[in-house]
Protein backbone atom coordinates (compact mmCIF):
# COMPACT_ATOMS: atom_id res chain seq x y z
CA UNK A 1 0.00 0.00 0.00
CA UNK A 2 2.82 2.41 0.60
CA UNK A 3 4.36 1.59 -2.14
CA UNK A 4 1.83 2.87 -4.60
CA UNK A 5 1.87 6.56 -2.39
CA UNK A 6 5.50 7.47 -2.53
CA UNK A 7 5.30 5.72 -6.79
CA UNK A 8 2.56 8.90 -6.24
CA UNK A 9 5.25 11.17 -4.88
CA UNK A 10 7.47 10.54 -7.17
CA UNK A 11 5.36 11.36 -10.20
CA UNK A 12 4.64 14.65 -9.07
CA UNK A 13 8.10 15.60 -8.03
CA UNK A 14 9.24 14.87 -11.66
CA UNK A 15 6.18 15.97 -13.49
CA UNK A 16 7.07 19.50 -11.46
CA UNK A 17 10.60 19.51 -12.96
CA UNK A 18 9.18 18.94 -16.23
CA UNK A 19 6.68 21.72 -15.72
CA UNK A 20 9.42 24.08 -14.71
CA UNK A 21 11.88 23.11 -17.81
CA UNK A 22 7.87 23.98 -19.83
CA UNK A 23 7.93 27.21 -17.73
CA UNK A 24 11.29 28.18 -18.70
CA UNK A 25 11.19 27.46 -22.58
CA UNK A 26 7.97 29.12 -22.80
CA UNK A 27 9.47 32.03 -20.69
CA UNK A 28 12.57 32.61 -23.31
CA UNK A 29 10.43 31.89 -26.45
CA UNK A 30 11.84 35.13 -27.87
CA UNK A 31 15.28 35.26 -26.14
CA UNK A 32 17.76 35.63 -28.93
CA UNK A 33 20.46 32.73 -29.28
CA UNK A 34 18.14 30.75 -26.33
CA UNK A 35 18.11 26.89 -26.70
CA UNK A 36 15.37 24.73 -25.45
CA UNK A 37 15.47 22.15 -22.77
CA UNK A 38 13.94 18.60 -22.80
CA UNK A 39 13.16 16.62 -19.68
CA UNK A 40 13.53 13.05 -20.24
CA UNK A 41 12.02 10.33 -17.69
CA UNK A 42 12.77 6.61 -16.42
CA UNK A 43 11.81 4.22 -13.78
CA UNK A 44 13.69 3.42 -10.70
CA UNK A 45 14.11 0.62 -8.97
CA UNK A 46 11.66 -2.15 -9.02
CA UNK A 47 11.03 -4.23 -6.01
CA UNK A 48 11.10 -8.08 -6.58
CA UNK A 49 8.29 -9.88 -5.48
CA UNK A 50 9.48 -13.49 -7.31
CA UNK A 51 12.40 -14.53 -8.69
CA UNK A 52 12.39 -16.32 -12.40
CA UNK A 53 12.51 -19.79 -12.77
CA UNK A 54 13.87 -21.60 -15.88
CA UNK A 55 12.08 -24.16 -17.55
CA UNK A 56 12.97 -27.68 -17.01
CA UNK A 57 11.63 -31.07 -18.39
CA UNK A 58 7.99 -31.37 -16.76
CA UNK A 59 7.14 -27.17 -16.93
CA UNK A 60 8.14 -24.29 -18.53
CA UNK A 61 9.43 -21.20 -17.63
CA UNK A 62 8.40 -18.47 -14.83
CA UNK A 63 8.87 -14.60 -15.77
CA UNK A 64 9.98 -12.79 -12.76
CA UNK A 65 7.34 -10.72 -10.40
CA UNK A 66 8.38 -6.81 -10.03
CA UNK A 67 6.31 -4.38 -8.30
CA UNK A 68 8.14 -0.81 -9.71
CA UNK A 69 8.69 2.17 -6.92
CA UNK A 70 7.95 5.34 -8.77
CA UNK A 71 9.98 7.21 -11.77
CA UNK A 72 12.72 9.56 -11.70
CA UNK A 73 14.38 12.54 -14.26
CA UNK A 74 16.41 10.45 -16.53
CA UNK A 75 18.33 13.32 -18.35
CA UNK A 76 17.23 16.97 -18.94
CA UNK A 77 18.77 17.67 -22.26
CA UNK A 78 19.38 21.13 -24.00
CA UNK A 79 18.56 20.63 -27.72
CA UNK A 80 21.10 22.72 -30.02
CA UNK A 81 18.73 22.80 -32.99
CA UNK A 82 18.73 25.76 -35.72
CA UNK A 83 16.66 28.66 -34.66
CA UNK A 84 15.57 31.09 -37.25
CA UNK A 85 17.15 34.15 -38.61
CA UNK A 86 15.19 37.44 -37.51
CA UNK A 87 17.05 40.63 -40.08
CA UNK A 88 18.06 43.50 -37.87
CA UNK A 89 19.69 45.70 -40.52
CA UNK A 90 22.21 46.17 -37.37
CA UNK A 91 25.41 45.86 -38.91
CA UNK A 92 27.03 44.44 -35.71
CA UNK A 93 24.11 41.93 -35.18
CA UNK A 94 25.08 38.48 -36.70
CA UNK A 95 23.99 35.16 -36.79
CA UNK A 96 25.44 31.62 -36.91
CA UNK A 97 23.90 29.01 -39.86
CA UNK A 98 25.01 25.34 -38.37
CA UNK A 99 26.85 24.64 -36.14
CA UNK A 100 28.91 26.57 -33.49
CA UNK A 101 29.34 29.15 -31.10
CA UNK A 102 30.97 32.17 -30.80
CA UNK A 103 33.49 32.83 -28.12
CA UNK A 104 33.20 35.59 -25.62
CA UNK A 105 35.61 36.14 -22.80
CA UNK A 106 35.10 37.94 -19.24
CA UNK A 107 38.25 38.11 -17.74
CA UNK A 108 40.08 35.15 -17.45
CA UNK A 109 37.40 32.80 -18.12
CA UNK A 110 35.38 31.84 -21.88
CA UNK A 111 32.42 31.51 -22.56
CA UNK A 112 30.45 30.61 -25.50
CA UNK A 113 26.77 31.69 -26.90
CA UNK A 114 24.56 31.77 -30.22
CA UNK A 115 23.48 35.45 -29.51
CA UNK A 116 24.98 37.50 -31.83
CA UNK A 117 23.42 41.26 -30.52
CA UNK A 118 27.16 42.66 -30.84
CA UNK A 119 28.18 46.68 -30.23
CA UNK A 120 31.37 48.56 -30.05
CA UNK A 121 32.35 49.60 -26.31
CA UNK A 122 34.01 53.19 -25.63
CA UNK A 123 37.50 51.76 -26.10
CA UNK A 124 36.64 50.11 -30.07
CA UNK A 125 36.07 46.42 -28.29
CA UNK A 126 33.42 44.07 -30.50
CA UNK A 127 31.38 43.38 -26.96
CA UNK A 128 27.82 41.82 -25.60
CA UNK A 129 26.44 45.21 -24.81
CA UNK A 130 24.23 43.37 -22.01
CA UNK A 131 27.39 42.20 -19.97
CA UNK A 132 30.65 43.77 -21.23
CA UNK A 133 31.94 40.01 -22.53
CA UNK A 134 34.45 40.71 -25.44
CA UNK A 135 33.77 38.74 -28.33
CA UNK A 136 36.78 36.76 -29.39
CA UNK A 137 38.77 36.25 -32.76
CA UNK A 138 42.28 37.91 -34.48
CA UNK A 139 43.24 41.14 -35.50
CA UNK A 140 44.77 42.49 -38.80
CA UNK A 141 48.82 42.74 -38.71
CA UNK A 142 49.81 45.50 -41.24
CA UNK A 143 53.26 43.15 -42.63
CA UNK A 144 55.76 45.14 -45.20
CA UNK A 145 52.81 47.16 -46.47
CA UNK A 146 50.18 43.84 -46.71
CA UNK A 147 47.06 43.17 -44.34
CA UNK A 148 46.59 39.86 -42.53
CA UNK A 149 45.11 37.96 -40.39
CA UNK A 150 46.98 35.14 -38.86
CA UNK A 151 44.10 32.87 -37.87
CA UNK A 152 46.35 29.99 -36.65
CA UNK A 153 47.48 32.92 -33.78
CA UNK A 154 45.52 32.54 -30.31
CA UNK A 155 42.31 34.65 -30.22
CA UNK A 156 42.16 37.78 -28.66
CA UNK A 157 39.47 40.80 -28.19
CA UNK A 158 38.53 41.89 -31.38
CA UNK A 159 39.06 45.58 -31.58
CA UNK A 160 37.40 47.66 -34.39
CA UNK A 161 38.93 51.47 -33.61
CA UNK A 162 35.83 54.02 -35.35
CA UNK A 163 37.74 57.30 -35.66
CA UNK A 164 41.41 55.90 -36.00
CA UNK A 165 43.81 57.05 -38.59
CA UNK A 166 44.65 55.51 -41.38
CA UNK A 167 47.80 56.56 -42.37
CA UNK A 168 49.06 57.61 -46.48
CA UNK A 169 50.73 55.68 -48.56
CA UNK A 170 52.48 57.52 -51.87
CA UNK A 171 52.00 55.93 -54.65
CA UNK A 172 54.10 52.98 -55.62
CA UNK A 173 52.44 51.69 -58.78
CA UNK A 174 50.82 53.36 -61.60
CA UNK A 175 48.61 50.74 -64.58
CA UNK A 176 47.68 51.97 -67.75
CA UNK A 177 45.97 50.48 -70.37
CA UNK A 178 45.04 53.03 -72.59
CA UNK A 179 44.60 52.52 -76.74
CA UNK A 180 46.05 54.99 -78.70
CA UNK A 181 44.36 55.22 -82.43
CA UNK A 182 46.79 53.68 -84.78
CA UNK A 183 44.92 56.29 -87.19
CA UNK A 184 46.41 59.39 -85.15
CA UNK A 185 47.89 61.74 -87.41
CA UNK A 186 51.18 62.80 -87.40
CA UNK A 187 52.27 66.33 -86.05
CA UNK A 188 54.10 68.63 -88.34
CA UNK A 189 56.89 70.20 -88.06
CA UNK A 190 55.44 74.16 -87.82
CA UNK A 191 52.15 72.60 -86.57
CA UNK A 192 49.16 74.72 -85.18
CA UNK A 193 47.70 74.54 -81.96
CA UNK A 194 44.45 72.66 -83.45
CA UNK A 195 46.83 70.16 -85.50
CA UNK A 196 48.97 69.59 -82.29
CA UNK A 197 45.82 68.81 -80.47
CA UNK A 198 43.99 66.88 -82.47
CA UNK A 199 47.60 64.69 -82.88
CA UNK A 200 48.05 64.40 -79.21
CA UNK A 201 46.27 62.01 -76.58
CA UNK A 202 46.28 63.01 -72.90
CA UNK A 203 46.16 60.48 -70.06
CA UNK A 204 45.60 62.45 -66.60
CA UNK A 205 45.16 60.48 -62.72
CA UNK A 206 46.30 61.76 -59.62
CA UNK A 207 48.71 60.17 -57.53
CA UNK A 208 49.89 60.84 -53.91
CA UNK A 209 53.12 61.31 -51.89
CA UNK A 210 53.85 59.92 -48.84
CA UNK A 211 52.65 62.80 -47.17
CA UNK A 212 49.51 62.16 -48.77
CA UNK A 213 49.54 65.04 -51.11
CA UNK A 214 47.78 64.65 -54.41
CA UNK A 215 49.52 65.43 -57.61
CA UNK A 216 48.41 65.65 -61.17
CA UNK A 217 50.22 62.77 -63.38
CA UNK A 218 49.25 63.79 -67.12
CA UNK A 219 51.35 62.01 -70.24
CA UNK A 220 51.17 63.31 -73.25
CA UNK A 221 51.50 60.27 -76.20
CA UNK A 222 52.25 61.53 -79.68
CA UNK A 223 53.24 59.14 -82.76
CA UNK A 224 56.56 59.21 -83.62
CA UNK A 225 57.47 60.23 -86.62
CA UNK A 226 60.33 58.35 -87.33
CA UNK A 227 59.17 54.97 -86.63
CA UNK A 228 56.35 53.05 -87.28
CA UNK A 229 54.01 51.15 -84.38
CA UNK A 230 55.64 53.88 -81.50
CA UNK A 231 54.44 56.64 -79.54
CA UNK A 232 56.67 59.08 -77.55
CA UNK A 233 55.10 60.22 -73.64
CA UNK A 234 55.73 62.92 -72.42
CA UNK A 235 55.67 62.82 -68.47
CA UNK A 236 54.14 65.85 -66.59
CA UNK A 237 53.69 66.30 -62.64
CA UNK A 238 51.57 69.05 -61.50
CA UNK A 239 51.72 70.68 -65.06
CA UNK A 240 48.49 73.06 -64.10
CA UNK A 241 51.22 74.58 -60.99
CA UNK A 242 53.17 77.91 -61.22
CA UNK A 243 55.83 75.99 -60.69
CA UNK A 244 55.82 72.16 -62.49
CA UNK A 245 57.48 69.41 -60.12
CA UNK A 246 60.73 68.15 -61.57
CA UNK A 247 60.76 64.67 -62.77
CA UNK A 248 63.36 62.08 -64.14
CA UNK A 249 62.23 58.98 -66.73
CA UNK A 250 64.05 55.81 -66.13
CA UNK A 251 63.46 53.00 -68.50
CA UNK A 252 65.37 49.67 -68.34
CA UNK A 253 67.80 51.45 -65.66
CA UNK A 254 68.85 54.19 -68.56
CA UNK A 255 67.49 57.69 -67.60
CA UNK A 256 66.16 59.55 -70.42
CA UNK A 257 68.15 62.67 -71.56
CA UNK A 258 65.23 65.06 -71.13
CA UNK A 259 64.11 63.53 -67.64
CA UNK A 260 60.59 63.56 -69.36
CA UNK A 261 60.26 61.38 -72.35
CA UNK A 262 59.92 57.61 -73.17
CA UNK A 263 59.02 55.70 -75.63
CA UNK A 264 55.82 52.95 -76.62
CA UNK A 265 56.45 50.43 -79.17
CA UNK A 266 53.81 48.03 -80.44
CA UNK A 267 53.79 44.90 -82.34
CA UNK A 268 52.13 44.88 -85.79
CA UNK A 269 48.94 43.06 -84.17
CA UNK A 270 48.47 45.93 -82.38
CA UNK A 271 49.82 44.16 -78.18
CA UNK A 272 52.23 46.41 -76.53
CA UNK A 273 56.08 45.39 -77.61
CA UNK A 274 58.39 47.56 -75.63
CA UNK A 275 59.50 50.42 -73.82
CA UNK A 276 62.48 52.50 -74.15
CA UNK A 277 63.90 56.18 -74.58
CA UNK A 278 66.08 58.22 -76.84
CA UNK A 279 69.04 56.65 -74.65
CA UNK A 280 68.38 53.31 -76.07
CA UNK A 281 67.03 51.53 -72.37
CA UNK A 282 64.63 48.96 -73.16
CA UNK A 283 61.65 47.78 -70.54
CA UNK A 284 61.59 44.35 -68.88
CA UNK A 285 60.40 42.49 -71.68
CA UNK A 286 57.63 40.46 -69.44
CA UNK A 287 56.13 43.41 -67.83
CA UNK A 288 57.00 46.71 -69.12
CA UNK A 289 57.66 49.61 -66.76
CA UNK A 290 58.64 52.98 -66.89
CA UNK A 291 59.77 54.50 -63.68
CA UNK A 292 59.10 58.68 -63.22
CA UNK A 293 60.65 59.99 -59.91
CA UNK A 294 60.04 63.84 -58.93
CA UNK A 295 60.52 66.24 -55.99
CA UNK A 296 57.92 66.72 -53.56
CA UNK A 297 58.22 69.83 -51.82
CA UNK A 298 57.99 70.70 -48.02
CA UNK A 299 57.70 73.22 -46.63
CA UNK A 300 60.08 72.67 -43.73
CA UNK A 301 63.34 71.49 -43.87
CA UNK A 302 63.47 67.06 -43.54
CA UNK A 303 65.51 65.19 -41.90
CA UNK A 304 67.85 62.35 -43.31
CA UNK A 305 66.38 59.05 -42.48
CA UNK A 306 70.12 57.34 -42.36
CA UNK A 307 72.25 60.33 -40.93
CA UNK A 308 69.50 61.64 -38.96
CA UNK A 309 70.84 65.95 -39.92
CA UNK A 310 69.03 68.12 -41.41
CA UNK A 311 68.71 67.97 -45.13
CA UNK A 312 68.06 70.67 -47.46
CA UNK A 313 65.80 71.08 -50.86
CA UNK A 314 62.81 68.41 -51.57
CA UNK A 315 62.33 64.91 -50.97
CA UNK A 316 62.64 62.42 -54.32
CA UNK A 317 60.00 60.03 -54.53
CA UNK A 318 59.71 57.16 -56.96
CA UNK A 319 56.68 55.36 -58.59
CA UNK A 320 56.49 52.06 -61.72
CA UNK A 321 54.56 53.71 -65.19
CA UNK A 322 53.55 50.23 -65.52
CA UNK A 323 52.24 49.86 -69.29
CA UNK A 324 51.14 45.92 -68.98
CA UNK A 325 52.42 42.53 -70.13
CA UNK A 326 53.99 42.08 -73.53
CA UNK A 327 52.14 40.70 -76.00
CA UNK A 328 48.52 41.08 -73.76
CA UNK A 329 45.41 42.91 -74.55
CA UNK A 330 44.00 42.62 -71.07
CA UNK A 331 44.49 45.31 -68.92
CA UNK A 332 47.79 46.78 -71.13
CA UNK A 333 48.62 49.64 -73.23
CA UNK A 334 47.28 48.62 -77.10
CA UNK A 335 47.21 50.42 -80.61
CA UNK A 336 43.91 49.54 -82.62
CA UNK A 337 42.41 51.39 -84.90
CA UNK A 338 39.53 52.53 -82.85
CA UNK A 339 39.19 55.71 -80.32
CA UNK A 340 41.95 56.77 -78.13
CA UNK A 341 40.88 55.62 -74.56
CA UNK A 342 41.95 57.83 -71.21
CA UNK A 343 42.37 54.46 -68.63
CA UNK A 344 44.53 54.26 -65.86
CA UNK A 345 42.60 51.55 -63.70
CA UNK A 346 44.43 51.83 -60.85
CA UNK A 347 46.93 53.21 -58.49
CA UNK A 348 47.88 51.66 -54.97
CA UNK A 349 48.40 55.74 -52.60
CA UNK A 350 45.92 57.19 -51.12
CA UNK A 351 45.71 60.16 -48.75
CA UNK A 352 45.46 59.56 -44.49
CA UNK A 353 41.80 59.00 -43.68
CA UNK A 354 39.88 57.77 -40.98
CA UNK A 355 37.91 54.24 -40.11
CA UNK A 356 33.99 55.50 -40.49
CA UNK A 357 32.52 52.31 -40.68
CA UNK A 358 32.37 48.72 -40.27
CA UNK A 359 31.29 45.63 -42.59
CA UNK A 360 30.62 42.02 -41.27
CA UNK A 361 30.64 39.21 -43.81
CA UNK A 362 30.12 35.45 -44.52
CA UNK A 363 33.13 34.45 -43.34
CA UNK A 364 33.48 35.97 -39.86
CA UNK A 365 35.55 38.75 -41.70
CA UNK A 366 35.67 42.44 -40.19
CA UNK A 367 36.19 45.35 -43.21
CA UNK A 368 36.75 48.87 -42.64
CA UNK A 369 35.61 51.58 -44.40
CA UNK A 370 37.82 54.57 -44.56
CA UNK A 371 36.95 58.41 -45.17
CA UNK A 372 39.81 57.82 -47.94
CA UNK A 373 38.45 55.10 -49.79
CA UNK A 374 40.02 52.42 -48.39
CA UNK A 375 38.64 49.02 -47.63
CA UNK A 376 41.04 47.22 -44.91
CA UNK A 377 40.68 44.08 -43.05
CA UNK A 378 40.34 45.10 -39.33
CA UNK A 379 39.58 41.49 -37.85
CA UNK A 380 37.75 38.04 -38.02
CA UNK A 381 35.47 36.75 -35.54
CA UNK A 382 36.03 33.40 -34.35
CA UNK A 383 34.04 30.20 -34.21
CA UNK A 384 33.87 26.79 -31.35
CA UNK A 385 32.77 23.62 -31.82
CA UNK A 386 32.62 20.70 -29.21
CA UNK A 387 32.07 16.87 -30.06
CA UNK A 388 28.98 16.95 -27.18
CA UNK A 389 27.55 20.43 -26.83
CA UNK A 390 24.96 18.48 -24.96
CA UNK A 391 27.49 18.66 -22.46
CA UNK A 392 27.73 21.98 -21.90
CA UNK A 393 26.94 23.95 -19.04
CA UNK A 394 24.56 27.03 -18.97
CA UNK A 395 25.78 30.09 -17.36
CA UNK A 396 23.35 32.40 -17.57
CA UNK A 397 23.35 35.98 -19.85
CA UNK A 398 22.27 32.83 -22.66
CA UNK A 399 25.76 31.79 -22.44
CA UNK A 400 27.32 27.96 -22.19
CA UNK A 401 30.84 27.04 -20.63
CA UNK A 402 32.84 24.30 -21.13
CA UNK A 403 32.40 20.91 -18.90
CA UNK A 404 34.32 17.46 -18.39
CA UNK A 405 31.70 15.83 -20.87
CA UNK A 406 31.42 18.66 -23.41
CA UNK A 407 34.91 18.05 -24.94
CA UNK A 408 37.68 20.71 -25.43
CA UNK A 409 36.76 24.18 -27.14
CA UNK A 410 37.46 23.44 -31.18
CA UNK A 411 38.39 27.33 -31.98
CA UNK A 412 38.63 28.25 -35.44
CA UNK A 413 37.38 30.16 -38.38
CA UNK A 414 34.23 29.69 -40.29
CA UNK A 415 33.71 26.52 -42.37
CA UNK A 416 36.31 24.77 -41.33
CA UNK A 417 35.86 21.55 -39.21
CA UNK A 418 32.41 21.36 -39.47
CA UNK A 419 31.86 25.10 -38.30
CA UNK A 420 28.92 27.08 -39.90
CA UNK A 421 28.43 30.59 -41.43
CA UNK A 422 27.94 34.03 -40.57
CA UNK A 423 25.08 36.00 -41.34
CA UNK A 424 25.22 39.69 -40.62
CA UNK A 425 23.05 42.32 -40.03
CA UNK A 426 20.61 39.02 -38.25
CA UNK A 427 20.19 37.58 -35.00
CA UNK A 428 18.99 33.82 -34.10
CA UNK A 429 15.86 33.54 -32.70
CA UNK A 430 14.80 30.79 -29.73
CA UNK A 431 14.20 27.32 -31.25
CA UNK A 432 11.25 26.88 -28.94
CA UNK A 433 8.14 26.04 -30.67
CA UNK A 434 5.09 26.94 -28.83
CA UNK A 435 3.08 24.56 -29.89
CA UNK A 436 5.24 21.88 -28.87
CA UNK A 437 5.25 23.54 -25.20
CA UNK A 438 1.55 23.55 -24.96
CA UNK A 439 1.29 20.24 -25.87
CA UNK A 440 3.59 19.22 -23.46
CA UNK A 441 2.32 21.20 -21.16
CA UNK A 442 -1.20 19.73 -21.29
CA UNK A 443 0.34 16.02 -21.26
CA UNK A 444 2.57 17.18 -17.90
CA UNK A 445 -0.54 18.62 -16.62
CA UNK A 446 -2.32 15.33 -17.13
CA UNK A 447 0.91 13.05 -15.72
CA UNK A 448 0.91 15.47 -12.54
CA UNK A 449 -2.98 15.20 -12.04
CA UNK A 450 -2.99 11.22 -12.33
CA UNK A 451 -0.31 10.59 -9.72
CA UNK A 452 -2.22 12.98 -7.43
CA UNK A 453 -5.38 10.57 -7.90
CA UNK A 454 -2.79 7.82 -7.18
CA UNK A 455 -1.99 9.20 -3.75
CA UNK A 456 -5.87 10.20 -3.13
CA UNK A 457 -7.00 6.47 -4.00
CA UNK A 458 -4.19 4.92 -1.74
CA UNK A 459 -5.21 7.11 0.77
CA UNK A 460 -8.76 6.38 0.94
CA UNK A 461 -7.52 2.58 0.31
CA UNK A 462 -5.63 3.26 4.06
CA UNK A 463 -8.62 4.80 5.53
CA UNK A 464 -11.08 1.47 4.66
CA UNK A 465 -7.75 -0.35 5.88
CA UNK A 466 -8.20 1.53 9.48
CA UNK A 467 -12.29 1.36 9.41
CA UNK A 468 -11.70 -2.53 9.49
CA UNK A 469 -11.29 -3.04 13.40
CA UNK A 470 -14.96 -0.95 14.08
Amino acid sequence: MMRSLYSGVSGLQNHQVRMDVIGNNISNVNTTGFKKGRVNFQDMISQMMQGPARPNERVGGVNPKQVGLGMQVASIDTIHTQGSLQTTGVKSDVAIQGAGFFTLRAGDENFYSRAGSFGVDSEGFLVNPANGMRVQGWNAETVDGQTLINTSATVEDIEIPVGSKDPAQQTSEVFLASNLNKNTPLIPAGATEAQTQAGTWTVEYDVYDSFGSTHTLRIDFTRNPDAENQWIGTVAIDPEAEDALPQQVTVGGVDAADGETFIVEFANDGTLLSAQNGEGGLANQDMINVEVTYDVPRTSIPIDPETGAPQEGPVTQTFNLNLGRQGSFVDAMTQYASESSTKVFSQNGFPMGYLEDYRIDSEGTITGVFSNGNNRELGQVALATFRNPGGLEKSGDTTFQQSINSGLANIGTVGVAGKGTIVAGTLEMSNVDLAEQFTDMIVTQRGFQANSRTIQTSDQMLQELLTLKR
